[in-house]
């Protein structure tokens, strides 16, 4: 039996669902704010079920106010990429499609810049965000009708070009923003952080998180269908155009909720599918799942560096790319075959 055979008997799921939890609870003991896991444990059950206990009000307050929200938004984040870069990949019959292969980050990047000049507050950067990462998709999908030819072809050109017009006019803003105040600001947006995440702004992207969530994995089944290409898709009986339109859409909620909370985090929705990939196989029954959970650990585990590495907070972007880049080439070098 070689290494890959006893890697996928494994139950590989299993086991990365109890190192999540495990990171869950680990996160909480991470910060300026000392906690002893005891703390973090009594607070977390007592707070739950509004138990009254002789803890400090301050416990309660780190755990439940500071914390909890970054740790779920990290989680949620990393999900919801990891995913949409698996479903790309399946729909586009392509490795090397992203999240933001449609210009969402792009247009979402350029809405919370705009807001950011407009000295607006951080759920109205969000909700900008969000919006404009939805019209950059819309965008998108609309140019690649108005034109003849392969349509999936046609859809990541023009989302190429859709990202490319918002990132300029992103670079205007950055341009004649103040550079003192606003242009870090909008810069270090830009790079990715978690740093501004508040019970409010979590909430604000459970809704679009769970229902692209939930649409992808109960049509994951199809996804391998349309994955062997439209042709064998229609053969089977599947609607190629509706199942697309419909996985873009899910994908589009998921990254323009992400992005709009995080700023743009690069690499995860690229990398983390092939590595799911290397444990579970090409089978999107169990790649999308596994690529959840695998998304949620990893961009947890990268917060929790970015947060305490240095007195400085790090961006997410820095170290997601330096981590993401070097495996990526690893891929390139060995040839995976778990890309066709």
């Amino acid at each position: 039996m070689n290494l890959k055979t006893t890697i996928k008997n494994i139950p590989i799921m299993a086991i990365m669902v109890i190192l999540l939890v495990i990171l869950f609870v680990l996160s909480f003991l991470i910060g300026r704010y000392p906690l002893s896991p005891s703390e973090v444990v009594i607070a977390l059950f007592t707070g739950f079920f509004h138990i009254q206990t002789d803890l400090a009000p301050a416990v309660y307050a780190v755990v439940w106010d500071i914390r909890m929200p970054r740790i779920a938004a990290a989680m949620m984040v990393g999900a919801a990429l990891s995913l949409s870069g698996a479903s790309f990949q399946g729909i586009f019959r392509n490795p090397l499609v992203s999240p933001d292969i449609l210009g969402v980050s792009a247009g979402a990047g350029f809405g919370a810049a705009l807001a950011i000049i407009m000295d607006s507050s951080s759920l109205t950067i969000q909700i900008m965000a969000f919006l404009t990462g939805l019209v950059a998709v819309s965008l998108t999908y609309f140019l690649s009708r108005s034109f003849k030819g392969n349509a999936t072809l046609m859809m990541v050109l023009g989302g190429m070009a859709i990202g490319a017009l918002f990132s300029a006019f992103t670079s205007c803003i950055k341009y004649v923003a103040d550079p003192y105040s606003k242009l870090p600001e909008i810069v270090f947006w830009l790079m990715g952080s978690l740093s501004k995440v508040n019970t409010k702004s979590v909430f604000m992207i459970i809704v679009p998180i769970l229902i692209g969530l939930s649409v992808l994995l109960m049509i994951r089944w199809r996804i391998n269908v349309l994955s062997m290409g439209d042709e064998e898709a229609r053969s089977l009986g599947v609607d190629t155009e509706k199942l697309r339109i419909v996985v873009i859409l899910c994908c589009t909620l998921l990254t323009a909720a992400a992005v709009s909370i995080s700023g743009i985090i690069g690499w995860v929705g690229l990398v983390i599918p092939h590595i799911a990939r290397i444990f579970v196989g090409p089978d999107h029954k169990k790649l999308l799942p596994f690529s959840i959970i695998l998304g949620a650990f990893f961009l947890l585990c990268v917060d929790d560096v970015c947060r305490t590495v240095t007195a400085v907070e790090i961006p997410l972007g820095i170290v997601t790319a330096m981590i993401g880049a070097p495996f990526f080439i690893y891929l390139l070098k060995r040839g995976y075959e778990g890309w066709t």
